[in-house]
């Protein structure tokens, strides 16, 4: 049996170094032109960035053993699968300030940048509790079963130009009413002052951090460890800029897809009330739950509900109804 290899500070230098040169090589070789991210460019880096993340499961079981591998994976589905929840609200605001295509990925590219540093913070800052206070596992788990229900039995439709972001930017700074290329900065009257591609991204950033409330406590449930949190983070957050582009045209497909998000949280937060992982509770009071249960009832979750979806778009469309943005036919 091999030993396992003990993870350092380089392992982390060396992970961030790799996810730095693979954004720089993102923004200024393969997307330096702004241009219209097509549906076989998107599915092609989904593919990429998948097969990345499944080539660092397969060296973290050589690596680290086959448990922490598993954990990787089940993390990585988590936050992936709920990522997709932030795909719709993305959406939604690319179309309401009228956002072209082709300065999507601009948006999207700093967007993720920020995402990683505010979830990097997070993660950092939930392992230390964690550590302090172990009962705060309970707290995550009630809490996320306390989301979940209130994703399912709530239809709450955002308002981008309502939002505190958006009114407090308007507040300290002048915004042109008009694009300037991809510029997030402009003159306007003769003063400098935000585009409204700035507000899309102010939007977007403040849209990772809320969801980021849900998904980063969720992967608690599978692990605490600090390495494989992080890095099941960002994979699964390099993946959602391609995956929104392959996702954008088929949104009102996928109405479904958030009940099925809502039961993957609420059954999240059920096996942290069962099973913390926090090595202090007393057995008789656990119920064990395997890493790999958790893996196949997350993705069969997801799976049953994207299924669901597609067969109630094909029967809506022999009807001759179509799905709006919504995922609710026309009248």
């Amino acid at each position: 049996m091999l030993a396992l290899v003990e993870i350092t500070i380089w392992h982390w230098i060396g992970f961030i170094a790799c996810v730095l040169i693979f954004l720089a090589l993102d923004l200024g070789v393969f997307h330096r032109q702004a241009h219209v991210v097509k549906f076989r460019e998107a599915l092609i880096w989904t593919a990429i960035c998948c097969a990345a993340a499944m080539l660092f499961a397969l060296g973290l079981k050589y690596q680290r053993g086959p448990k922490e591998a598993l954990e990787f994976l089940t993390g990585y589905l988590i936050e992936l699968s709920l990522s997709m929840d932030n795909v719709f609200v993305i959406a939604l605001i690319f179309g309401y300030f009228r956002i072209p295509s082709q300065h999507q990925h601009r948006v999207l590219f700093w967007g993720i940048l920020g995402a990683l540093i505010m979830r990097g913070v997070m993660i950092g800052a939930g392992v230390a509790l964690i550590t302090l206070m172990h009962w705060l596992l309970w707290v995550f788990g009630a809490f996320l079963i306390f989301s979940g229900l209130n994703m399912l039995l709530t239809d709450s439709q955002m308002d981008p130009e309502k939002a505190r972001v958006v009114r407090l930017a308007r507040r300290l700074y002048p915004v042109s009413p008009n694009l300037d290329g991809h510029k997030f900065m402009t003159v306007w009257q003769g003063k400098r002052a935000l585009t409204p591609l700035a507000l899309v991204l102010l939007l977007v950033e403040t849209t990772d951090l809320i969801f980021a409330v849900d998904s980063i406590p969720a992967i608690f449930a599978v692990t605490t460890k600090p390495f494989i949190v992080f890095t099941s983070n960002v994979f699964a957050i390099l993946g959602l800029r391609s995956l929104y582009f392959v996702l954008a045209g088929a949104l009102g497909y996928f109405r479904y897809l958030k009940a099925g998000l809502s039961i993957v949280l609420v059954s999240i937060g059920v096996k942290m009330l069962l099973d913390p992982l926090d090595g202090r509770t007393p057995r008789w009071f656990q119920v064990e739950i395997p890493i790999s249960v958790s893996l196949l009832v997350i993705a069969a979750i997801i799976l049953i509900a994207i299924v669901m979806s597609v067969f109630a778009a094909r029967r809506e469309k022999r009807r001759g109804k179509k799905p709006d943005k919504k995922g609710k036919p026309d009248e």
